[in-house]
């Protein structure tokens, strides 16, 4: 069915989720209950409870007995595989349902929704093989006595906490890769956009997967996130959100059992635009860069870093894509930028923008706020003039907000580049090779694109350089990310005894 002819409809009543552990899901009960309401429509859309640190040890405690019996960490790879690639099925029959309740509690356009729901299908598949393709190595040149072998084992329970920009893409960035290495899971979702997070669930029970190997706790940060970053019998935590969330949670693992770290962090990405570029392409991806989702992205392209020669030019083409963005509700199909999903968000990038104005910065395009009748919505905006000094220069916005900051040579566009204390993401458009690899050797940051920005998919693993985090995610790199290393001596023979 074209989905363009299918017109979607504000739910009649919120929608009532429960928690999900022990392969069931749990109802609110007499727990508080968080009302979820539309950001794009200011109408309640989801209510789901508000778990205890109590919940949590209930869920930590299934994810420990289902990986202590190995009903999950002993099977195969090709066992593992099977259920992981029925997933994959089940959220692909899904998917509508799935890009439907995230479009009304994100905010995010209904159209890149079944984007990245459809994306995140294809993560199942592709760790499915990895299941299969996980190894260690052996040693065979230790000499005639001894023989080495070093295995990768599960860590154990892992813990994800996933941010409310995303909610079901970056769960499913780590969920079947933590599964393909045979590790159990409890995972926390914002308490803004938790109802993709229990869907999940039934889907993997329904797939095959046993019983407290994926658990959902729903919940706020600072009781149910705090907890699980403190718990002992956490051994693994992936966080995705911000540099300051994530030192507490860098402190908090510290204090308890140094559980071991996966950490995506804030970004203030670079968008290197030489004069030989195809200037065209790189202006519609320049505003792709930092319009998708609204801005609302770690890797956003929000820096602006464009030669000289042909600045001026170059940001009023970069202006002129903005402007014709669409800017609107969510459910319908033809909105490239939704709703701003949070209060607190909405609040920050509108403060950004006034900052960026009494800083001197010239504001090139928008920067109001566009009444659609109901919801929080914010006009792409550009400012040029933007020194490196400035607030909107060095700070995450996390908005659809770009600065604009001119170069004269090539060194002092990767010096501009680099002078931030992130490393997340970096793009860099030209047509000159050498530039390119240049541009994406010296450039601080793990993900890059050469004339393209925000592309991916599973193969390529994703994480940041400096304060943009720790590990790897995604690719087999996403896989062995999760797992301990044991090496293994075995002797060869009779011993040479030490006591005579």
């Amino acid at each position: 069915m074209d989905q363009s002819s299918i017109k979607l409809q504000l739910p009649e009543a919120p929608r009532d989720f429960g928690f999900f552990v022990n392969g069931k899901t749990v109802p609110a009960g007499d727990r508080e209950v968080f009302e979820r309401h539309s950001p794009a429509h200011d109408v309640p859309v989801t209510r789901l409870p508000q778990c205890t640190a109590a919940d949590l040890d209930d869920a930590v405690a299934a994810a420990r007995t289902a990986f202590a019996d190995r009903r999950w960490s002993g099977l195969s790879g090709a066992d593992r595989a099977a259920v992981l690639l029925k997933a994959a099925d089940g959220i692909r029959a899904r998917l509508e349902e799935i890009a439907y309740w995230e479009a009304l509690e994100s905010g995010k356009p209904i159209a890149q929704l079944r984007g990245e729901v459809g994306g995140c299908v294809g993560m199942f598949e592709y760790a499915a093989g990895l299941a299969r393709s996980l190894h260690g190595d052996s040693f065979n040149n230790l000499g005639e006595g001894m023989f080495g072998v070093v295995t990768r084992e599960p860590v154990g329970v892992v813990g994800i906490i996933t941010p409310w920009n995303f909610p079901f893409l970056i769960l499913c960035e780590r969920v079947p890769y933590v599964l393909a290495s045979g590790n159990s899971i409890v995972a926390k979702p914002s308490e803004f956009t938790s109802a993709s997070a229990v869907i999940l669930g039934e889907i993997l029970t329904e797939a095959g997967l046993p019983e407290g190997v994926f658990n959902v706790v729903t919940g706020i940060g600072a009781t149910v996130g705090q907890a699980m970053a403190e718990h002992h019998d956490v051994d693994m935590l992936s966080f995705t959100g911000s540099t300051r969330t994530g030192r507490a949670i860098v402190a908090a693992a510290g204090a308890s059992n140094f559980k071991k770290l996966g950490l995506e962090l804030g970004g203030k990405n670079p968008q290197i635009v030489f004069a030989d570029a195809d200037l065209e392409d790189a202006a519609d991806g320049v505003a792709f860069g930092i319009g998708f989702n609204g801005g609302q992205c770690c890797v956003s392209g929000a820096r602006l870093i464009v030669e000289a020669s042909v600045a001026e030019k170059f940001a009023q083409m970069v202006a002129d894509k903005m402007a014709k963005i669409t800017v609107g509700d969510p459910l319908d199909e033809t909105t490239q930028i939704g709703a701003i999903t949070t209060d607190a968000q909405n609040t920050t990038i509108l403060g950004y923008i006034e900052q960026g104005k009494s800083e001197g910065a010239e504001l090139v395009l928008g920067g109001d706020v566009m009444d659609m009748g109901a919801g929080q919505f914010i006009a792409p905006t550009i400012f040029g003039n933007v020194t490196r000094d400035m607030a909107i220069a060095r700070e995450e916005i996390f908005g659809p907000v770009l600065t604009v900051t001119p170069f004269q040579t090539l060194d002092e566009a990767i010096e501009i580049a680099n002078d931030t204390d992130y490393g997340l993401a970096a793009s860099v458009w030209t047509k000159n090779i050498d530039k390119a690899l240049t541009v994406t050797r010296r450039v601080q940051a793990g993900r890059f694109w050469v004339n393209t920005t925000l592309a991916g998919g599973p193969e390529l693993p994703i994480g940041g350089f400096k304060q943009s985090g720790w590990g790897r995610e995604a690719g087999a790199m996403g896989v062995e990310e999760y797992t301990q290393v044991k090496s293994t001596h075995i002797e060869i023979g009779k011993r040479n005894h030490w006591i005579g």
